[in-house]
């Protein structure tokens, strides 16, 4: 998953040097203004810290790089573990499976089966592992939500950019420095546009789907635990958290299977 920001970075920003220096390479010096720069970058700061207290603007720099280090989310892998995990209570017992405990890689499925083993009720374990859940995605909507707000303010911080180089090139109308005044204040809306669409936008939406992805693994993991606490039949667990995945990763069941 990490691997397409990666590349849609790369691409997206060699593109856009690529349009910059079309007519030589010393063009890319004209889209460089420190001003601009400042009201931009600057001002969309300060609009997150007016918004946001600082504890989450600190973690913002590791929320970015979960953009490129996410993996991609193997849900049929943990189907599989969780049906073992229920073969193995159905033939030793549940509180066998305290002696698979270091079989089990996912924290979220170890706590539960943990609780399970410990004797709390079915209603308890999933209330627990609820208020889990509801953490997590509660974390994860304040990360995306400083790429919304940056998403938002960077335009309107560029077109404030825009109207303050206006301002300043018509208090001089020179004919000699219209042109060259009219874009060093364009610049300004170019860079909260790169800012927005480039950077904070898909960044946003990619945390979206690494939330939903993960949300989605957590509930199958949540009804798994559940459903061995209950005693159910392990092929009908099975069957039961398959429906979570999209058909085309469902396995395909042979009669022999």
């Amino acid at each position: 998953m990490g691997l397409t920001n990666i590349i849609g970075q790369i691409l997206g920003w060699g593109l856009i040097f690529m349009a910059c220096t079309a007519n030589g390479f010393n063009n890319i010096f004209l889209f460089i203004d420190a001003a601009s720069i400042f009201i931009v970058f600057g001002g969309s700061f300060a609009a997150l810290l007016i918004a946001y207290p600082l504890a989450p603007l600190l973690r913002v720099h590791t929320v970015a790089l979960v953009t490129f280090t996410a993996k991609v989310r193997e849900p049929l892998k943990a189907i599989e573990q969780i049906v073992a995990l229920a073969e193995a209570a159905r033939r030793e017992g549940l509180l066998s499976l305290e002696n698979h405990m270091e079989e089990i890689d996912n924290p979220f499925l170890a706590a539960g089966i943990r609780m399970a083993v410990d004797g709390m009720s079915p209603e308890v374990v999933e209330s627990i592992m609820n208020t889990e859940m509801d953490a997590v995605n509660a974390r994860h909507e304040m990360g995306k939500s400083v790429f919304d707000n940056l998403a938002k303010s960077a335009p309107a911080f560029g077109m404030m950019g825009t109207l303050v180089g206006l301002v300043v090139m018509l208090s001089d109308m020179n004919p000699d420095t219209v042109g060259k005044g009219m874009a060093v204040a364009i610049i300004t809306t170019f860079y909260g546009a790169l800012l927005s669409n480039l950077v904070c936008l898909p960044w946003s939406e990619k945390l979206r789907m690494i939330n939903d992805e993960e949300m989605m693994d957590m509930e199958i993991t949540l009804k798994g635990v559940i459903a061995i606490q209950s005693g159910e039949n392990p092929r009908v667990i099975k069957q039961k958290l398959l429906m979570y995945l999209p058909p085309t990763l469902r396995p395909v069941e042979t009669e022999e299977g």
